[in-house]
């Protein structure tokens, strides 16, 4: 967990509308931009036939106005009936169609999009992490991901086909009647620049309310996580009280953002009835002037124009509040899909086919910022099979030294090579391919124990699962199970701290690397249990260069060599009984744990 001083968060997109991270969108759906292209198509037709529409309804009303006195020709009657039933229909599939194309586009983009995250996340430097909560980051991957999906789902298709509509029925006025047209639009544009202003006020409320939500996921992640610290530490009121505060600027922003963003609806639909009501008057007013170009037909299909000229205005409306959330949601997605990767190492050849384990270390320098450095020129040589027990006050670098062995982080200067090699010449992947690691905090994932034992590893038989539990004391407890290793790990199965670290002590011994790191790995585990597993891990580093991070330094006293880290510097080196017989800073650190206290 990162301090709280530290940036918790994710980049942030700008409190306004965020058109870089929706261009950004644009592109990466280039891909579908064929299939988008044929839904385009299809819901111009799909208006197209709609907007025809009204247009047989006007012709419709003027055979039966002509027939009142005369007659209705009820051939022409039906011939229109019968044309307005194909082009709806017409419209009906296509507009489906597009419906069906783009909830397809838009459906393998958030499976794209989840899969480049998860690419990602394998890609950026543990640095980033250092800084970010897992809980923004699971944000991320789910509620911005889903945003999107979402907004493309829906908002997407009906915008296509808003803006078709739109387009098609605009010239139809046009071509229909100047006058009313005008009538029309000029009414609209009072919503088009209602819609204008709350969409500039809206949009800081959207962008605001995405990254809460990343840090209240944050916030949870870290109290469920450290549930009992939380609680023993009497600050389960004040981790509700952050909550609550954070909680409630959700309800704001979500507030101040829905309420915005449903006024341009109601406002599109007052706009609709105005127009209404002007073309009516305006209408009548030709036909009481005895005006050639209006006729009751004329103002029915105006009338169904002005609805439909209107319809794709709400639309928009309505799918500009989903932008803005999606365009609050890109900002975060492809912050974090920009973030800075990892070296490529392509062009890294060198590979060890047989480890022998000499370890050497040379001038190295690190900070995990460049402005502080906490490791200065740590030198040491490790011969093959030897045990190397790293010790020193906490801060003092010892699990840096670690994360540096395997590469977690990349050296300021200096060099790390094992026989001979330098890391830094290695892919990564074959640079932890060469180490077991058992840490001290424990990990398990929900599945049986059997794969969580052979974790990417292929054709472990149950004998080599027997004789690992046998050395690490979990053979006996496996057997009690009703499926063995073939049990689940789940709510069911209540294993102690001792039990998961044994399994991860387990697990080690059947990857069978030929170099090994123990981190302070039997301080969850009774006295009992811990002559056990460290007669296993004796076993385990035979034959093995091993690094030990110890804290009780009881446990390393038959250590080869014992690496004495201050400050970023090894400041002695040698076994146990030489660096107790010189009296420095490793004897005062041995003898202050035995001291008598009274």
């Amino acid at each position: 967990m990162p301090p709280r001083g530290m940036n918790r968060h994710m980049p942030q997109s700008r409190e306004k509308a965020d058109f870089g991270a929706l261009k950004k969108l644009a592109v990466y759906c280039k891909p579908y931009f064929p299939a988008i292209l044929t839904a385009v198509l299809f819901a111009a037709g799909g208006s197209v036939c709609t907007i025809i529409g009204p247009e047989k309804i006007g012709d419709l009303m003027n055979t039966l106005t002509a027939g009142i006195l005369t007659g209705v020709d009820m051939d022409a009657f039906f011939d229109i009936c019968a044309a307005l039933l194909t082009i709806y229909g017409v419209g009906a599939v296509l507009n489906y169609g597009q419906q069906f194309i783009m909830a397809t586009v838009t459906q393998h983009t958030g499976r794209r999009l989840r899969d480049d995250i998860d690419k990602k996340i394998n890609k950026i430097p543990l640095k980033f992490f250092d800084t970010t909560t897992r809980g923004n980051i699971l944000s991320v991957v789910t509620n911005d991901v889903d945003t999107i999906g979402q907004t493309l789902a829906s908002s997407t298709a009906n915008l296509v086909s808003a803006l078709a509509l739109f387009v098609g029925v605009v010239y139809k006025m046009f071509a229909t009647n100047l006058v009313l047209t005008v009538v029309t639009i000029v009414t609209s544009l009072v919503g088009f620049m209602a819609m204008g202003v709350i969409l500039m006020k809206s949009q800081k409320y959207f962008v605001r309310r995405q990254r809460h939500l990343g840090e209240m996921n944050g916030q949870i992640e870290e109290v469920y996580t450290n549930h009992r610290i939380v609680n023993s530490f009497g600050a389960a009121q004040a981790e509700r009280e952050r909550f609550a505060g954070t909680n409630d600027k959700i309800y704001e922003d979500n507030w101040k953002s829905q309420i915005l963003s449903g006024m341009m609806m109601h406002i599109m639909t007052f706009v609709g009835n105005l127009s209404y009501v002007l073309i009516f008057v305006v209408g009548v007013e030709f036909i009481l002037r005895g005006s050639d170009a209006v006729d009751l037909g004329t103002i029915i299909s105006f009338v169904l124009y002005s609805r439909l000229f209107s319809q794709p205005l709400s639309t928009l409306g309505q799918a500009m509040t989903s932008i803005q959330q999606a365009s609050a949601a890109s900002g975060r997605v492809f912050g974090f899909l920009g973030q800075e990767e990892l070296s490529d190492e392509t062009g890294k050849t060198a590979k060890l086919d047989k480890v022998r384990g000499d370890v050497s270390f040379r001038n190295v320098r690190f900070g995990y910022t460049p402005d502080k450095e906490i490791i200065h020129g740590f030198s040491a040589d490790l011969k093959a099979g030897q045990k190397a027990a790293i010790v020193g006050p906490t801060g003092a670098g010892k699990t840096t030294v670690v994360n540096l062995l395997m590469r977690f982080y990349e050296l300021n200067s200096g060099n790390i090579t094992v026989d001979g090699v330098s890391t830094g010449d290695m892919k990564r992947e074959d640079v932890h391919d060469l180490f077991d690691m058992i840490l001290q905090d424990t990990w398990l994932f929900n599945g049986t124990i059997r794969e969580n034992l052979v974790y990417n590893k292929e054709g472990v038989t149950d004998e080599a699962l027997d004789e690992a539990c046998k050395a690490v004391g979990l053979r006996k407890f496996i057997e009690t199970l009703p499926n063995g290793y073939d049990t689940s790990l789940d709510e069911k199965l209540n294993l102690s701290e001792g039990q998961k670290q044994q399994m991860t002590i387990a697990r080690a011994m059947i990857k069978d690397a030929p170099l090994l790191i123990l981190d302070e790995a039997t301080s969850s585990v009774d006295t009992r249990t811990e002559l056990i597993i460290q007669r296993a891990m004796d076993e385990l580093t035979k034959g093995r260069t091993s690094f030990v991070i110890a804290h009780r330094l009881s446990t390393i006293r038959n250590a080869d060599v014992i690496l004495v880290v201050r400050d970023g510097n090894i400041v002695e080196q040698g076994d146990h009984k030489t660096l107790l017989a010189k009296g420095g800073f490793y004897a005062e650190l041995y003898n202050s744990q035995f001291e008598k206290t009274a």
